[in-house]
């Protein structure tokens, strides 16, 4: 029997031709969730728009018919944010993957959403120059994911997060008008809203960036990586905090525990990780040469003063990526642990990690779930991961229960719920550990600005909420640069 075809359908088609528009429920299987699994959800139909005429197309389509949608890129989020409901129209972006302009000199590119973050770095690296931002998904997260979650990774220590290189970006507003952010030039002008900054991180929920804007780095003269194994967690912390004290500043600071080092090493990510240690702790540092083997000395200085078991420097380009390799595959490898993992984000002040990881470790033993962590040490950042049978319900129940105390403690510590996979639906039951209801009417008010119907990824970010006030209230400046978008809705 035929599937009926409706006329959403058939207009999308006729936007985009039948090749890029999927409707058939089996066709949509594989945009039913994220990288956080327990939230599924079949979306009423998947579009992949290959230009900004074609997104201003769709969106207008939409908006006209007041369908929802939600952007989504490779799908590697970990929190929800572009996993639609049955009512949403995913705008899948992975065919938008040009680099469309490379400015050596001024440092800067222009990119489609679909790059793949490690693709752009591939791209500029015969000129000397990097893109810093690295996920430890970046061999497939694009750049328009990245920027919607205002993702991190190992070098934001010392390199910031997404929104400290992005310098503009042409969105396309959910009712197909265009807004141009920032610019290329840099800082804004006195008195102008950082808007690339307020777009950056907001999960999807204001619109669709077609062109992203981003800051290249120049390649550092000297990269030094250490790899330090410790008989306990705490000589691993300690000797982060050590680090810190003494006024360096490393590229990354990472941290692995026992399972998960025992994770990696059963797996394709084997680095040559001691089995026997608690914990490792990868150093990586970089800058003049000079520089980089004083630094050196004080980190080895460091790790040897906290008892570490065993120091090993990469003492060449594939030694580094064999130490990198089980970091950047740490989360792959646990996927021999079980069906699914829930990969936590909380964040807690570096001189309470310690304290936040034995409690961890003790919800983990009153949940009876199986618990690793790996995480960025330099920034507090946690990412402890809960392995359990999502086909389980008592399992699923006792790993959402365990990683809901989880979140509770680093906010109690000082800390947060995300440092960089953002709140989507994941996080929604959370947000109130942090935010008052004040709070929350000030973000709805923002999120008004851009979307005042409600149709952009609805359901994320923020808990459901009454009508929004007007967005008038929202600064005026804001509310004008929006309104001049380029182009009819």
């Amino acid at each position: 029997m035929l599937r009926p075809v409706s006329n959403l359908e058939r207009e999308l088609v006729r936007l985009l031709g039948a090749q890029r528009v999927l409707a058939d429920p089996d066709s949509l299987l594989a945009w039913e969730c994220d990288g956080f699994t327990v939230h599924r959800s079949r979306p009423r139909a998947v579009v992949q728009p290959e230009s900004t005429a074609e997104v201003q197309a769709v969106l207008r389509l939409l908006h006209a018919g007041r369908v929802p949608f939600v952007p989504r890129g490779a799908g590697t989020c970990l929190s929800g944010g572009p996993t639609a409901g049955e009512r949403a129209v995913v705008i899948d972006l992975l065919r938008m993957r040009q680099v469309l302009a490379i400015a050596a000199d001024d440092l800067y590119a222009v990119v489609q959403p679909g790059v793949v973050n490690l693709d752009l770095t591939a791209a500029v690296r015969h000129l000397g120059l990097h893109y810093a931002p690295d996920p430890s998904s970046q061999s497939v997260c694009t750049i328009g994911g990245n920027l919607a979650e205002n993702s991190g990774g190992p070098h934001c220590l010392k390199y910031g997060t997404t929104a400290d290189h992005v310098l503009g970006a042409l969105v396309v507003l959910p009712d197909g008008r265009l807004a141009r952010l920032g610019d290329p030039a840099g800082p804004r002008p006195p008195g102008v809203p950082d808007l690339p900054g307020l777009f950056c991180g907001s999960e999807g929920t204001f619109g669709i960036a077609t062109e992203i804007t981003v800051r290249l780095c120049r390649d550092p003269e000297s990269v030094r990586t250490l790899l330090a194994a410790f008989a306990s967690m705490r000589d691993a912390c300690r000797t982060v905090s050590d680090i810190v004290g003494r006024g360096l500043v490393p590229a990354a600071l990472e941290v692995l525990d026992q399972s998960t080092i025992r994770a990696v090493e059963a797996s394709v990510y084997r680095a040559g990780y001691p089995a026997g240690a608690a914990a490792v702790l990868l150093v990586e540092l970089d800058g003049p040469e000079s520089s980089t083997a004083e630094e050196l000395e004080e980190v080895r200085a460091c790790a040897a003063g906290h008892a570490a078991l065993r120091i090993e420097l990469a003492s060449d380009p594939a030694e580094r990526a064999r130490l990198w390799k089980g970091r950047k595959g740490a989360f792959g490898a646990m996927g021999r642990l079980a069906t699914d993992l829930y990969v936590l984000d909380g964040v807690v002040p570096r001189t309470r990690l310690e304290e936040a990881l034995a409690r961890i470790a003790a919800i983990g033993e009153r949940h009876g779930v199986v618990l690793n962590n790996v995480f960025h040490a330099g920034d507090g950042n946690l990412h402890p991961n809960i392995s359990f049978d999502g086909r389980d319900a008592d399992q699923t129940a006792r790993a959402m229960a365990a990683g809901n105390e989880i979140l509770q403690v680093c906010v109690d510590l000082g800390g947060s719920i995300t440092g960089e996979h953002g709140v989507g639906s994941e996080k929604l039951d959370h947000i109130g550990m942090m935010f008052s209801p004040t709070d929350l009417e000030v973000m709805a008010r923002v999120r008004a600005a851009f979307d005042p119907d409600g149709l952009c990824n609805p359901g994320k970010a923020l808990p459901q909420r009454a009508a929004c006030a007007e967005v008038a209230k929202w600064p005026q400046m804001v509310a004008r640069v929006l309104g001049e978008g380029e182009g009819p809705a």
